[in-house]
């Protein structure tokens, strides 16, 4: 049954007793119908058109009699003109109540025929009118829209089972009796309903008048209203009264246990005030005052409306906890960290990008894609100043200041810098923190370096990302993809935080050696940029202008103590070091300056203007001398051009023919694509020996034996494929290979010439040796175009896309001295 919501009282009388004094008492009526009067209106003539009135709310059944506040215009104007004509309307639910001016598709085709008994001028302004439901009708035609709706209706009647029927007769009893113990129960319902339930004596209307009061929504109960077996109808009736039934026990069981838990908080109540009262004895900031205090602090904050009534809910939770349990401290620290976020706070981006590119420019020497990428980030912002941050990846060998970049790019935009080391981090929860209910329970990482940032658009620098590693605590690369997604970590989950938080204003960096050790779907989130290393001239530039200043500060010595020419710092590059960044480079200038720094001390005279005798003194002798081209009269040896981790390099290929079956060792600790390479190679020129002019019988009289010197070394990928062929080729036809030349490239059993990578480090490694000729794949003329013009002075390059353009240009047809027939 449905609890009276606009009194604490109702009044249950007769139509025969209805007054005017009743109806000022506002106050819902409920007729006691006799069967004579069910009988009267069920034989009392529908009229064929009836002006048509929507109910926003409710749903008026037959016999039963509401109040109804009419608000709108039209049905002002409906009511008005039914009042002094015939006073019968038609009235149907509306299918949306929010709909303001209703048409004949917004409104339920079956309805109920009403007749109006009074019309009252409400104080407020409002129309208020008791209606009485008489029977059912269905709409069948419209025939105005204006000023109201009218419409041509048809009577739809009821089946009623026989009187005799022992079914419908058990279902009225259930429903009178389970009606009358939801009005015991419920103490919001007045007790004269169950004087009403008792006297009502039509079983139709007993059935109307509970399906009117049940507590249903407007569709449930328009679907008991187009029912129209009346029995259905009452078994329907039932079944919502049973569930209302068993709503009002539970509900009278919470309020009983809530009852016997009150007893149990007064006296913790008591017990927190002795507790307030001893801590305010010991001088400590009391249980009330912390609570007053986070609260003064959350007014401050520039949280949105979900965040700050999540707030408000975790901050209700702690008043209501015992602080001496372990969850409370843990509550603490979780509205600690809400309080301590840096929530809609950014600072503001500078967005000078004369200014920007000097920063850069002043840091760091050379790296000008990924100086020339920021500048561009910095312009797109500038224009747009809603961009969300890309992902940048700097992938490149160790030492080439890939994180120190970070900083400066921090400074060029004004944001504050935050560094986080994901080298050997192997548990999800270090990314994502832990659930809060664990004991010792901490946010991410992610979320505590944005803390301690104080903004929530920091430069955030991910360190060593491809050094992530899986372990029974999870997969942090998995938990990576949200952060580094800029589609969805403007919704960051944090398990500790339990609620999204905005990373898309968040510029992050990250840094990487090895691309291959990064999960393919993380890497696909990321704008990858290489950083290739430093040449000889940039290394040189770098110690000069950073490295040697800042070891001369950071061992207290000043400029005039320690001078180092151009060509005792290229001394150190080339003899001392053998990598594509600086830190080893840094590391011996650091010897250097300590030289000076012990003469200095120990007040002895030294050489302030360093010459080369004193870099072998202070250095030892050189060590790491690059190789370089050697010519030399023997068939099948060939230079190749290598990449490293270290930066490029040549690579020596050497090929010996001895009697045998025609089998083929290789030897150098190559991989596998090395030897395949190798196969490839032999068994190319076995197919094309008459155009290589090689007498085919060679290959069975005799063993090939391949080798790579520096065994120590391994060696792989598919850059030596076209140094192998001319190795062999030479070798086979004992002709000798042209002076100061080197070939990188991969072949196909096709006799194609693929393209290969780390074209920049083979071209400096070529220069550096003296080469004079480069041989490449026409593919790789575009990584040439790249270059700076300076690295290429001296160089000749062919392109080619055939082994024969390879052996055409590469190998003479001067016989090797001495050489035999074979």
């Amino acid at each position: 049954m449905t609890e009276n919501r606009r009194m604490s009282e109702s009044k249950f009388i007769s139509l025969d007793k209805l007054s005017l004094q009743d109806l000022d008492q506002d106050s819902e009526l409920i007729p006691l119908l006799t069967p004579e009067d069910e009988q009267e209106m069920h034989n009392e003539e529908l009229p064929e058109t009836l002006p048509i009135l929507p109910l926003r709310n409710t749903v008026l059944f037959p016999g039963v009699v509401i109040p109804i506040t009419a608000g709108r215009d039209t049905s002002i104007n409906l009511i008005r003109d039914a009042n002094q004509g015939s006073k019968v309307i038609g009235v149907v639910a509306q299918k949306d109540e929010e709909v303001e001016n209703p048409g004949i598709a917004d409104i339920h085709t079956l309805g109920t025929v009403a007749r109006i008994l009074r019309v009252l001028q409400m104080p407020d302004g409002n129309t208020t009118v008791i209606i009485q439901g008489k029977k059912r009708f269905r709409v069948a035609e419209v025939l105005t829209e204006k000023p109201y709706l009218t419409a041509t209706v048809r009577e739809t009647r009821e089946k009623r089972p026989a009187p005799d029927d022992v079914e419908f007769s058990t279902i009225i009893d259930s429903i009178k009796e389970l009606a009358l113990q939801i009005i015991r129960d419920n103490p919001n319902i007045p007790s004269e309903a169950s004087f009403a339930i008792k006297n009502i004596q039509s079983d139709s209307f007993l059935i109307n008048f509970v399906s009117s009061n049940l507590n249903l929504e407007v569709r449930e109960k328009q679907e008991l209203l187009e029912i129209s077996d009346l029995q259905q109808r009452a078994l329907a009736t039932l079944k919502h009264l049973n569930t209302e039934f068993q709503k009002l026990e539970l509900r009278n069981e919470l309020q009983s246990k809530v009852r016997s838990d009150m007893d149990q908080q007064q006296r913790e109540y008591f017990l927190h005030q002795q507790m307030k009262t001893i801590q305010e004895e010991l001088g400590g900031l009391s249980y009330d005052e912390e609570i007053e205090e986070m609260e003064a602090r959350a007014k401050k904050k520039k949280w949105s409306d979900a965040v700050g009534e999540h707030f408000g809910k975790e901050l209700a939770k702690l008043q209501r906890m015992n602080p001496q349990v372990a969850e409370y401290s843990i509550q603490r620290n979780y509205l600690d960290l809400l309080l301590d976020l840096p929530w809609g706070e950014y600072s503001k981006d500078r967005f000078d990008l004369k200014r920007a590119e000097k920063i850069l420019d002043r840091d760091h020497y050379g790296l000008e894609d990924v100086k020339r990428r920021i500048v561009e980030y910095l312009a797109v912002l500038k224009l747009r100043n809603d961009m969300k941050s890309p992902i940048l990846c700097l992938y490149g060998p160790p030492g080439v200041g890939k994180t120190s970049l970070g900083k400066s790019v921090a400074e060029a935009l004004g944001r504050e810098y935050v560094r986080m080391s994901l080298g050997g981090l192997r548990d999800e929860a270090e990314i994502r923190g832990h659930r809060k209910t664990y004991i010792g329970a901490m946010p991410g990482r992610i979320i505590q370096n944005l803390k301690k940032a104080g903004t929530s658009n920091p430069v955030f620098i991910l360190d060593e990302i491809d050094k992530l590693s899986s372990s029974a605590q999870g997969d942090p690369s998995s938990a990576m993809l949200e952060v580094l997604d800029p589609e969805q970590n403007s919704e960051f989950y944090d398990n500790f935080l339990e609620m999204g938080y905005d990373l898309s204003k968040v510029m992050f960096i990250a840094t990487a050696n090895n691309l291959g050790t990064i999960q393919p779907a993380l890497r696909d989130r990321m704008e990858i940029i290489n950083v290739t290393g430093y040449t000889i001239e940039e290394k040189v530039e770098i110690a000069k202008r950073h490295l040697l200043p800042k070891q001369l500060k950071e061992h207290g010595l000043a400029s005039k103590d320690l001078k180092i020419g151009k060509k005792q710092l290229e001394k150190i590059v080339e003899g001392y070091t053998r990598e594509s960044g600086v830190r080893g480079l840094e590391k011996q200038i650091a010897k250097m300056v300590r030289y000076a720094a012990r003469h200095i001390a120990t007040d002895e005279d030294y050489t302030v203007k360093v010459t080369n005798a004193v870099v072998e003194e202070v250095l030892g002798a050189p060590r790491m001398e690059r190789d370089k081209y050697e010519n030399n009269e023997v068939a099948g040896v060939v230079t190749g051009l290598a990449w490293t981790s270290v930066g490029g390099d040549i690579l020596f290929i050497e090929s010996i023919l001895s009697r045998g079956k025609g089998a083929l060792n290789i030897t150098g600790n190559l991989g596998k694509v090395m030897k395949e390479s190798a196969t490839i190679a032999l068994e190319f020129i076995k197919s094309n020996a008459e155009a290589f002019g090689i007498d085919p019988e060679v290959f069975g009289r005799y063993n090939v034996h391949i080798h790579v010197p520096e065994g120590a070394t391994p060696k792989d990928g598919p850059s030596a494929g076209i140094a192998m062929l001319t190795s062999l080729v030479s070798l086979f036809s004992q002709r000798k290979v042209k002076k100061s030349i080197a070939m990188t490239g991969e072949i196909t059993l096709r006799g194609k010439v693929l393209p290969v990578g780390g074209i920049k480090e083979k071209i400096l490694a070529a220069k550096r040796a003296r080469i004079k000729e480069v041989i490449l794949c026409e593919e790789n003329r575009r990584d040439i175009a790249e270059i700076k013009e300076d690295y290429l002075k001296g160089l000749t390059f062919h392109y080619v896309t055939e082994m024969r353009e390879v052996i055409e240009i590469a190998v003479t047809n001067r016989k090797v001295k001495g050489a035999k027939t074979l």
